[in-house]
């Protein structure tokens, strides 16, 4: 099986959509020997900045010299950008070969009362034995959705992360704060400790669920960290100071997640790993990871971000207002029908002088038009372009050497923009 077909395999899975039930997957890893117990993990969910905060506990963690596995959902321009070890994607051959070899057993539990294993299973099954096989001493693995009964939840973490709680996807994770947050709150591991930086009513649910599974907690509160006079982060926790933190990933909204990386890494410290300060800042500089408030141009200025519900976009309209100086700004949007458009739109289209809506070339996503319906009730100036290439390469035609362009509202959407 070569790469092309290999991919062509996991993308047929596509079409059994997303199943959130642990028992096939612990099915699964059964049968190739449980790859997720040969490696120390860092389990990260969360509504908000999950993916930022697993890349970042991973460079700090590579920078003390461990060798480190990620992975992360969904991806922008890759699907290896899911699996890679000390920030180098699983190479083509290697993502062929464990294709190949967890074919027939996923179709072996297809065939069972099991069930037929979802894409994301297949993906998470790859990762693990791609981490255990090359003896990664670490890996900082991101949450798909919800936790309680995610794939990524068979694991057994040093330490779990929990960023933030918000609305998103209600439909399959409840429509109150307190409900999504037991979701998420399902990755706590009894005696193990976990790391948060969730308020008012995910906070308490978090923090009953910790006490019942005698599990340490931290806190992160806006007490933790700040903006110093310098431009960089400070981060104070119990055990250290750190003063004058540059981060690799722009944008405020990074502060609470870089703060909770900080705390989980030490958490890891205290479990007798050697990790230090040095480390701490040299990896929180480093980190990188696409399609988070990501500059691909200048003259005019090209900026794209995954934020996909409302309280991403909230967070994305206050770092532009913050981060870039602009004449108009021209708002690319696309999103998926299982996010909520004028919840998403009223945070951020205040912001925009003009809006071109498109649409991702995705089974889920929303037509573009009906898109354009909801944007005219934030802009006057909105029309329709697709698909999503077009539609930049339009916005950017139009646009003066002064403005922004901002392509935003799925990782789908910007996946699909061109970076030459």
């Amino acid at each position: 099986m070569n790469y092309e077909d290999a991919l062509a395999y996991l993308q047929s899975l596509i079409r059994f959509g997303i199943k959130l039930d642990l028992d096939r997957f612990r099915v699964l890893c059964e049968r190739l020997g449980d790859p997720q117990l040969r490696f120390k993990a860092v389990h990260v969910g969360g509504t908000n900045g999950k993916g930022s905060t697993t890349v970042m506990a991973a460079s700090i963690l590579r920078a003390a010299g461990y060798r480190v596995g990620t992975y992360l959902s969904p991806y922008v321009n890759d699907v290896r950008e899911r699996i890679q070890i000390d920030g180098r994607m699983i190479e083509k051959s290697e993502f062929a070969s464990l294709m190949e070899e967890i074919i027939p057993h996923l179709e072996a539990v297809a065939s069972t009362d099991a069930g037929q294993p979802t894409e994301f299973e297949a993906k998470t099954l790859m990762a693990f034995l791609h981490f255990a096989r090359k003896g990664v001493d670490f890996a900082c693995v991101e949450v798909g959705m919800g936790g309680r009964f995610d794939a990524t939840n068979v694991l057994d973490p040093i330490v779990s992360i929990i960023t933030n709680v918000s609305l998103d996807h209600t439909d399959r994770l409840g429509e109150t704060i307190e409900e999504i947050a037991f979701e998420k709150a399902g990755i706590v591991k009894p005696e193990r400790p976990i790391v948060t930086a969730a308020e008012g009513g995910a906070w308490n649910v978090i923090r009953q669920t910790a006490k019942e599974r005698n599990s340490p907690i931290t806190h992160v509160t806006e007490a933790i960290w700040k903006a110093d006079e310098q431009g960089g982060l400070s981060i104070t926790t119990p055990k250290r100071s750190y003063e004058n933190l540059r981060l690799g990933l722009q944008g405020e909204f990074q502060y609470p997640n870089a703060a909770c990386a900080v705390a989980a890494i030490e958490r890891v410290e205290d479990a007798g790993f050697a990790i230090g300060e040095e480390a701490v800042r040299r990896g929180l500089g480093e980190a990188y990871i696409p399609g988070r408030l990501e500059v691909l141009r200048r003259k005019p200025t090209l900026v794209i971000d995954g934020a996909h519900n409302p309280d991403a976009a909230a967070h994305l309209a206050k770092a532009v207002r913050s981060t870039f100086s602009y004449e108009k700004l021209i708002l690319v949007v696309g999103m998926l029908s299982t996010h909520s458009v004028e919840d998403f739109l009223s945070q951020i289209a205040p912001l925009a002088d003009r809006i071109i809506a498109t649409a991702p070339d995705w089974p889920l996503a929303r037509p573009a038009t009906e898109l354009a319906i909801e944007a005219k009730h934030f802009c006057s100036n909105v029309s329709v372009i697709e698909p999503v290439q077009a539609t930049v390469d339009a916005a950017m035609a139009e646009a003066g050497e002064d403005d922004l362009v901002l392509v935003t509202g799925s990782f789908y959407v910007i996946g699909e923009v061109g970076r030459d």
